[in-house]
């Protein structure tokens, strides 16, 4: 698969935000109106950042019939565009950032919702380096008909079909070496720094970490065009994949970790003290991103399959704890030379938003540090263990979302605007799928009651 920066007149451009979701709206238009598209934008009504899942309008969010459905001016993120080399025709894309008409920043655009938090680092005279790592499940194209996962067949000519977990493997990757070669070459094309490769715990599992970026809003744009690059190349090659928290109930889940580290004005990472420990400074983002864990539960699990990955012997964390080179703990600060010191969030399920799961980090990081709070002593073994911990987290939706809603703290750091659309949209979410009968139901009841 190759790829080619070169714009002419017969490339379409799509542009486009994300919605609350993580999903992509916006606009294809020719390549040709690119300098026209730098300076005025494209329109797009408001409500979109607000939409639910499936696109549809959130009524009582107050961006609908309140403002008459106006618009926003959608402005590019970068001056040039990236190629889109899965598409069959020549194609490139931008991503985009939503502005009120007066050239006020929209408070619910999710990239705003991040660059406000990194402003506010910015003041401080703190630049965040954040990286995240990505997991996904790669399928058989068949999935995406019928709707339930199939684990792919090895590209080896022999057909043999994954059907165990094979973590680590290095067999399992060789598979599908063509894919992941177009996967990197995709990357380089698109300015994503692709880093190590690994083969997960589930069968055509696989998780992908991308480079450490002093630029939050730039990892954040990465994460988000690497989703779709995954899906976009999978399909290429005769495959799906999907970021959804827990496709298979008996196999591990999709997580999104994030790495985090704060550099000052001279370029000295504050949370490097000299020692193995770290400073002060670290300890009060891990305590102030315990505190707000529970609250920001909504950003980190979005959707109603979002809290399987949260059962018990599931391998997520389910309480805000914290701990040196622990991979049971919610925070782990991960063995390193002390001047790559930093906070694992381990967290967020790989269905969730990059850019709210990045603010939501900066937010309680941000948080401990300007109240100078503390946080409780390590966990030394197996933190799943735990019977009493100071801060569970809501492992049912109904409570994240009541949780998120009445967070003062949010509305403060996030943004009052961004928590009210977010709220309605997932409660619209919730009640469209309460109001389903599942399959089990009717196995269940129909016939005995």
């Amino acid at each position: 698969m190759t790829t080619n920066n070169k714009q002419d007149k017969t490339r379409d451009l799509d542009l486009f935000i994300t919605d609350l979701n993580g999903n992509l709206r916006g606009k294809r238009l020719p390549a040709s109106g690119l300098k026209k598209l730098h300076k005025e934008g494209i329109k797009l009504p408001r409500s979109v950042v607000g939409f639910d899942f499936w696109g549809a309008d959130v009524l009582d969010n107050g961006l609908v019939f309140e403002t008459g459905d106006s618009d926003g001016v959608c402005m590019p993120v970068s001056q040039e565009p990236s190629p889109v080399p899965w598409s069959e025709a020549p194609r490139d894309q931008m991503l985009a950032m939503m502005f009120n008409p007066d050239g006020t920043p929209f408070g619910a655009d999710p990239r705003q919702v991040l660059k406000r938090m990194v402003d506010r680092f910015a003041e401080k005279g703190l630049t965040p380096v954040m990286a995240t790592e990505l997991e996904f499940y790669l399928m058989d194209a068949e999935s995406e008909n019928i709707q339930r996962p199939i684990p792919p067949a090895l590209a080896d000519g022999k057909g043999r079909r994954l059907a165990n977990a094979e973590g680590y493997s290095v067999e399992e990757m060789d598979g599908f070496e063509a894919f992941f070669a177009d996967i990197r070459e995709a990357c380089q094309g698109q300015g994503i720094g692709a880093d190590t490769i690994i083969a997960e715990m589930g069968p055509g599992q696989f998780e992908v970490n991308l480079n450490h970026v002093a630029d939050p809003l730039n990892a954040g744009d990465q994460a988000i065009l690497f989703k779709r690059l995954v899906r976009g190349v999978s399909r290429r090659h005769g495959y799906s994949a999907t970021f959804m928290a827990k496709p298979y109930v008996e196999e591990s889940g999709n997580g999104f970790h994030t790495h985090f580290s704060l550099l000052d004005r001279d370029g000295h990472n504050v949370f490097d003290d000299g020692t193995e420990q770290g400073s002060d400074l670290l300890r009060h983002a891990i305590a102030g991103l315990m505190q707000l864990m529970p609250e920001s539960m909504l950003v980190f699990a979005p959707h109603l399959n979002s809290y399987r990955r949260f059962m018990s012997g599931a391998h997520a964390p389910t309480h805000a704890s914290w701990g040196y080179e622990n991979r049971t703990v919610a925070l782990r600060v991960p063995e390193s030379p002390n001047l790559a010191r930093r906070i694992e969030h381990r967290v967020a399920g790989a269905d969730a938003n990059p850019y709210l799961v990045l603010a939501s980090v900066l937010a309680g990081a941000l948080y401990g540090m300007e109240n100078a709070l503390e946080p409780d002593a390590p966990v030394e073994g197996d933190a799943y263990a735990d019977e009493s911990p100071q801060y569970p987290l809501p492992c049912e939706w109904q409570d994240a979302i009541t949780r998120f809603e009445q967070s003062e703290k949010l509305r403060e750091y996030l943004g009052e605007e961004f928590v009210r659309v977010y709220a309605h949209a997932k409660r619209q979410e919730r009640r469209r799928l309460n109001e389903r009968i599942s399959d089990v139901e009717y196995e269940a009841y129909l016939g005995l009651l």
